[in-house]
This record gives C-alpha cells, sequence and structure tokens, in this order.
C-alpha cells in the first residue's frame, strides 16, 4: 500500500489539533488555491473519502439576483471533487480536471455545501494506477436542503515529468 501523500499528511496533522482546525485549513489551502481562497471557499471536512466544502453567499461570489454566481458554483464543485482525489493522489502524479458537466436546475438560496465522494475501487485505482481517471460523486445542497446543480466531473490523473 503506497505511503500517504504530503496533502493527506499535512491535513492529518491539522487535523489532531484543536477545535478550529477547519478555520486552519481552510486558511491553508486558501493559499495554495487561489482562486478558492478569494471566493472564500471553506473547507468542512477533507478526508480520503470525502470532502465537504461550503460557500457562503456573499456579495463577492453573488450575481445579478443575488445568488451564488454559476461560476462559483462550479468552482465549489470543483474545489471539492478535486480535493477528495488530491487526498489520495500520489505524490508523483499530477490531477488534471478532464471534464466538467453542470446543469443548473434549481435557483439556490443562501449559502451552499458541496460534499464529493470516492468509492474504495475509486481510491484504489487513483492510489495505484500510473495514469487513469474517474468520475467523482458530487452533491451541492443550498440552505433550504434543495440541490440547485447536477455535475458530473471527471478527474484523470498523469505521472509527473522526472
Amino acid at each position: 500500500m503506497p505511503r500517504p501523500n504530503k496533502l493527506k499528511t499535512s491535513i492529518d496533522k491539522i487535523n489532531t489539533l484543536p477545535a478550529g482546525s477547519s478555520l486552519l485549513i481552510t486558511k491553508a489551502l486558501g493559499m495554495m488555491i487561489k482562486f478558492a481562497g478569494t471566493a472564500g471557499i471553506e473547507f468542512l471536512n477533507l478526508s480520503e473519502k470525502k470532502v465537504v466544502v461550503r460557500l457562503k453567499n456573499k456579495r463577492k461570489v453573488q450575481n445579478h439576483l443575488g445568488q451564488v454566481h454559476a461560476a462559483a458554483m462550479a468552482l465549489t464543485v470543483e474545489t471539492a471533487t478535486g480535493f477528495v482525489v488530491g487526498m489520495n493522489l500520489p505524490d508523483d502524479k499530477i490531477p488534471l480536471l478532464k471534464s466538467m458537466h453542470i446543469d443548473y436546475v434549481k435557483r439556490s438560496t443562501g449559502d451552499l455545501v458541496a460534499t464529493a465522494t470516492l468509492s474504495d475501487e475509486q481510491i484504489e485505482q487513483i492510489k495505484t494506477l500510473d495514469k487513469g481517471e474517474v468520475c467523482v460523486n458530487v452533491e451541492m445542497m443550498d440552505e433550504e436542503g434543495i440541490e440547485p446543480t447536477s455535475a458530473q466531473l471527471t478527474w484523470a490523473w498523469i505521472p509527473k515529468k522526472r
């Protein structure tokens, strides 16, 4: 079994800290992934099987209707799915977003929470295959428990050039 990658090792260390580790993780990852940090995406849960992120409905991410902008919704599901893949990807591989399909099916209300999950089989593929791809399951809910989008994101990985 491959050893944990640097991202997972760092998150595991932060998670041993007392309450407030979510804020520390959000700040650290927001500095690494600048667009997510600029938008204000919060990391609520990071594990090998599940990543949960929240985007608050603040003015800087709103559209003309006062909802979270469609592009910000896309960023939210992309961030959740990318990090769940990243929690498993060996350090000698590069993650690549291969495709993103989003249907905007309902108007959203308030903050959004996206949850991305991987199956045990997908995790095994990511950790062991030199090159590959997975379609990551992601669900986004608004404050009223409505799912405003239906999204399918496929992430691929390739070896880093030596």
